[in-house]
């Protein structure tokens, strides 16, 4: 039974739909509650967040004489506490609330401690005694009253139960119906009567005793519920009562909600009517408003492809593109679903592919005519409006291969260039009939190097053009692409000014009055009132402005899209979550959607990275397309045939070229250098060969004697001595010629040479020379003069020490005269090996300084080389006093024949080496053939026994060693030689 406090409406629960509701827990919340609870009297669907609590249950006013969910009688604690609870649903609550409903146990409270058993362990302790004694006394001596009540209860329990088993069990049945023959025939036994239709007697009595019977049944079953009413009077009375008041107070407050609704209803029909319809009528403007303008819009798209049309006619690509895209944009988010553009979307799409390939193709034809124009012409880019505007259109297409295009052109173009050069320079030279050799390649191998150099200088020349324009044209290029990425910064720096913009429009504004309030929940078709009112005033405005121009554009209209939002009557399904993010700040215009599709920042970094490399690729390809004109003449082995002149002029050619590009592109390219190198190393291998066989027929034709200096090759070394390691100009002839010497003067030395010395000097000054021509060649050409050098000292030792001079001159002998003029001209060799390390280590990077250790092993080589000529001298001298000593006999006459012999030996000695070596090397040369006399000496004297005792023998010994000593130091530059004779004695112990 309701509780007389409760709600006589109640209100729908929160948590959950189906017609189940609950009461307000306190009576006083319908006196004071919120404005916000205040039901809907609009059937339609309002909007925003505070609008949302309107529609939840049916308006008490409008629906007041219609059966509605307040009308249920069932309610949320009348179905929680059915009696049959084991015959309800099992499902119940998620049926009615959704399968996400599920009973979960309810966490413990952290706050309060876990009672356990254990808790009231000492509490049971203490009453489980006197529990014991309270059951004891209980059981043994009961309640009287209680004894009375349950004897007197048993008793007539009892006996209405006997009663109520007379009865038949027939009557007690619960489908008992005397409707039933069955039952009508087990209930009056029509057996007990007479069945031909005469009543006997005996049929009266039956038929009065058994209404007697039923009579008395009826009477039993009457005491019996008396008694049960007697038992229960009290709980029935009560009930009564109180249902009698129930009844009075239900009354009283049906009566007082007619009064308000009919209180409500008037204040609606009064206050409520009038403004409605005001706001119906500025709604049903404000739609009429946006219908035109929608109309207009359509206006506009309709004109869109013969605007398109126009715009390809001229070549205006990008603007046709944003047509196209704007068109799109509106069709998507204005224009929705309108039945005559349903085939405008696929037309613009197929448009727009076909401006795809007129754009590409455009591309290609400008970078076809671009790339093949004379090279003569300005270097100004040809149209420069145009490729800006192909580039950005390609951009905004998101066609980022556009480069390979140009790539492509470029290279065919570079192919072209060749192709020219060698027409030009071919009709040029009538020794080349065109018709015979058809090949280019062919052509240029007929050409002398004068003219073939000429083709590869043009050639050069027609490439740093060729590269100049296409800078210039990437430059174009980049510049437009930098400026999409600028774009891209300034747009998102844009967006976000804006949102920030809107945050702040979409702050709260003060807040409104209780009766402000009220008045702002009764809404019509949707709408606030004071958004209604607002919205009114603004589409005035609008429609206001919009009169003023009678044709709008795409863009324009797009523009205002803001202002015009869904119509009913233009036929358009757009959702509300569509026309707020239709109105969001940088949401779905024009501006950002065409930002949209432009590539991003990665993709346009991506395409600048793009063009810096084919400006690198541009210079390959002109590197590579110069090897082909180099290869072409090399092929015949004409580049290492050329002289030392004609490749040097080569390589600077080359070397010029490859800085300017570098220069230009800002790439290093090694194809073009790499084929140079190639055949630099060839023409090294040639040149180091000529000048290696060269110098080996002049070896072998080597009869090695004193050769005659010429004037040149003083001047020669005097230039090398000055600094300058550089062959001498040639001078002209008939100029006055000077005579030669007989030694050549070096840092105020003589050097006694041969001829093949001399040109030795000038060829390794070929090889400096070429080295300042061309550094590439370095570190080759340091290895070839180095094997060249050790060639030179192996052959002449083959040659003079070896004596192989003998069977390859016809030598009859190898005079101690060549072999001192021999170890003069490796002397001088050495000399110059400083000179020419040093001015290869200027030519080398430190990482190649490595290579400069052959110049220590080639010097070791020729010092040890000269060293064994020495010693071949002393071992001559010392096998003749060998043999001359070991005859030696102390006796007169003094001087001995021995000495004598000696003394002519050392005269024709010091005769063929004086003017050859210097005053040092020839004094030390004498000092060893001295003290090889005086070992020679000391073993004679000590096999002969003479000693220094001052007797007979010791002094014709002394004689002839004055007699030696004499005839030695009146030798030129041996006057103070020191010959310390007093070795030749032994020693006393």
């Amino acid at each position: 039974m309701a509780s007389h406090s409760s709600s006589p409406v109640p209100h729908p629960s929160s948590g959950g739909s189906e017609g189940i509701f609950r009461k307000d827990r306190d009576p006083s919340s319908r006196h004071y509650r919120p404005v916000h609870s205040l039901p809907d009297v609009c059937p339609k669907e309002p909007t925003g967040e505070a609008a949302r609590g309107l529609c939840e249950g049916p308006s008490v006013v409008a629906d007041q004489h219609r059966w509605t969910v307040y009308n249920s009688k069932v309610n949320l604690p009348a179905a929680l506490n059915d009696p049959r609870l084991a015959k309800r649903e099992s499902d119940f609550f998620t049926k009615s609330w959704g399968l996400d409903f599920a009973e979960t146990e309810v966490m413990p409270s952290f706050y309060l401690p876990n009672i356990t058993k254990e808790h009231f362990g000492p509490y049971l302790q203490e009453t489980a005694q006197r529990e014991k004694i309270h059951e004891r006394c209980k059981n043994i001596c009961p309640n009287k009253d209680e004894l009375d009540a349950v004897s007197s209860i048993t008793n007539n329990h009892d006996k209405s139960r006997t009663e109520l088993e007379q009865v038949p069990k027939i009557f007690m049945k619960p489908d008992f119906a005397l409707d039933d023959p069955t039952t009508f025939n087990a209930v009056l036994p029509w057996s007990h009567f007479n069945s031909a239709g005469r009543k006997s007697s005996r049929d009266m009595a039956s038929s009065r005793l058994l209404q007697e019977k039923l009579s008395h049944y009826l009477d039993v079953v009457e005491v019996s519920i008396a008694r049960q009413i007697s038992l229960r009077s009290e709980a029935f009375f009560h009930a009564m009562s109180s249902q009698h008041e129930l009844q009075d107070r239900l009354t009283e407050t049906a009566r007082a909600v007619a009064v308000l609704r009919g209180r409500t209803a008037a204040i609606e029909r009064i206050m409520c009517e009038g403004p409605l319809r005001a706001l119906r009528q500025a709604l049903t403007r404000s739609n009429c408003a946006r219908l035109h303008n929608k109309l207009k819009l359509m206006a506009a798209v309709h004109q869109s492809q013969p605007t398109v049309q126009l715009l390809l006619s001229t070549s205006e690509f990008v603007g046709a593109l944003e047509l196209i895209a704007t068109t799109k944009e509106v069709l998507q988010q204005e224009l929705q679903g309108i039945h005559s553009f349903r085939h405008l979307g696929s037309q613009l799409c197929e448009m727009e592919k076909l401006i795809d390939k007129m754009m590409v193709e455009d591309f290609s034809m400008y970078s076809r005519s671009d790339l093949s124009r004379s090279l003569e012409d300005d270097g100004q880019v040809m149209e420069k409006d145009r490729l800006e505007s192909l580039v950005f259109g390609l951009l905004r297409q998101r066609k980022l291969d556009f480069l390979d295009i140009y790539s492509d052109e470029m290279i065919l173009a570079a192919k072209s260039i060749v192709t020219q050069s060698v027409v030009d320079s071919v009709s040029q030279i009538e020794e080349i009939d065109t018709d015979i050799v058809t090949k280019l390649a062919d052509q240029m191998r007929l050409m002398t190097f004068p003219q073939w150099f000429e083709l590869l200088k043009s050639v050069f020349e027609n490439f740093i053009l060729f590269l100049k324009r296409i800078k210039a044209t990437l430059s174009v290029v980049r510049n437009v692409v930098l400026e999409a990425l600028d774009s891209n910064q300034k747009s998102r720096l844009l967006e976000r000014a804006a949102a920030a913009a809107g945050g702040l429009a979409e702050a709260p504004g003060t807040p409104l009055n209780q009766g402000e309030a009220e008045l702002a929940y009764l809404t019509h078709e949707g709408l606030f009132i004071s958004d209604a009112l607002n919205d009114a005033q603004l589409n005035l405005g609008v429609g206001g402005g919009q009169e003023q121009s009678s044709t709008v554009g795409p863009r324009q209209a797009l523009s205002r899209l803001d202002g015009c939002g869904s119509d009913s009557a233009s036929g358009t399904t757009e959702s509300s979550s569509s026309r707020e993010h239709a109105l969001q700040p940088g949401g779905a215009t024009g501006i950002s959607s065409s930002e949209d599709m432009m590539p991003s920042d990665l993709e346009l970094g991506r395409v600048a990275n793009n063009i810096q490399e084919l400006l690198y690729t541009a210079s390959d390809v002109s590197h590579d397309r110069c090897v082909k004109v180099l290869m072409a003449r090399a092929k015949d082995g004409s580049l290492e045939r050329l002289s030392s002149a004609e490749f040097v002029f080569l390589s600077q050619a080359v070397e010029g070229f490859v800085r300017d590009t570098e220069e230009l592109c800002c790439r290093r390219s090694v194809s073009l250098r790499g084929a140079l190198q190639s055949q630099a190393n060839r023409f090294v291998h040639r040149f180091h060969e000529e000048r290696k066989t060269k110098l080996s027929l002049l070896l072998d034709n080597e009869r090695w004697k004193q050769a005659e200096v010429p004037a040149e090759f003083q001047d020669l070394v005097n230039s090398i001595a000055d600094g300058r390691i550089t062959l001498p100009e040639r001078k002209p002839q008939g100029t006055e010629e000077r005579k030669p010497s007989d030694y050549l003067h070096i840092d105020g030395q003589k050097y006694a040479v041969v001829g093949t010395v001399l040109l030795l000097i000038r060829i390794f000054l070929e090889y400096c020379q070429c080295v300042n021509d061309i550094p590439s060649i370095s570190t080759d050409m340091l290895t070839r003069l180095s094997d060249l050098l050790k060639h030179f000292n192996s052959r002449s030792c083959q040659l003079v020490l070896g004596a192989g001079a003998l069977q390859v001159v016809g030598l009859k002998t190898i005079t101690t005269k060549n072999l001192a003029l021999a170890s003069r001209c490796l002397q001088l060799v050495v000399h110059y090996i400083p000179v020419i390390r040093a001015h290869f280590e200027t030519k080398l990077t430190p990482k190649q300084y490595s290579v400069l250790r052959h110049f220590d092993h080639i010097t070791k080589d020729y010092n040890d080389h000269i060293a064994e000529i020495s010693a071949k001298l002393v071992s001559i001298m010392d096998s003749m006093f060998e043999k001359v000593l070991s005859k030696y006999e102390v006796k007169a006459p003094m001087p001995s024949a021995c000495f004598r012999n000696v003394c002519k030996q050392m005269a024709k000695m010091h005769e063929a080496l004086y003017e050859l070596l210097p005053e040092e090397q020839a004094q030390m040369l004498f000092l060893r053939i001295n003290a090889s006399l005086k070992i020679h000496l000391k073993r004679q004297l000590a096999r002969l026994g003479v000693h220094h005792d001052g007797g007979p023998q010791h002094g014709l010994v002394t004689v002839d060693v004055a007699f030696y000593t004499e005839n030695v130091q009146s030798l030129r530059t041996l006057e103070k030689l020191d010959l310390n004779m007093a070795e030749i004695w032994e020693q006393k112990r």
